[in-house]
């Protein structure tokens, strides 16, 4: 099975649960911070992730892995990319709408 470790249920459960045994308010500039440190991290499971099927594919044309194993990767890799990709897209067209926003 192929799991997405950028957004995953868990990541966002420990966010919550932290959260709730923090009963401080927390500022806007640290809520800033936070989101910035949990994109930090995503991108940096996606460039993980590329990372790891290019070393796959090393590993594949030496004859040490299998063609399965070096497609899993790949596929990975390259849903984790695509994703990274919308969510930047959805960001930008928010972006835009607000700036088009007339007060």
């Amino acid at each position: 099975m192929i799991q997405n470790n950028m957004f995953n249920i868990q990541g966002a459960q420990q966010l919550q649960m932290k959260s709730t045994v923090e009963n401080k308010p927390s500022t806007p500039a640290e809520s800033i911070q936070s989101f910035g440190t949990y994109l930090q991290n995503a991108l940096g499971s996606v460039a993980a992730q590329e990372s790891q099927a290019h070393e796959m594919s090393n590993q594949f044309l030496i004859g040490k892995a299998n063609v399965d194993q070096v497609m899993i990767a790949s596929e990975q890799a390259l849903l984790s990319l695509q994703l990274t990709s919308q969510v930047r897209n959805k960001v930008v067209e928010a972006y835009q709408e607000i700036m088009r926003t007339q007060l």
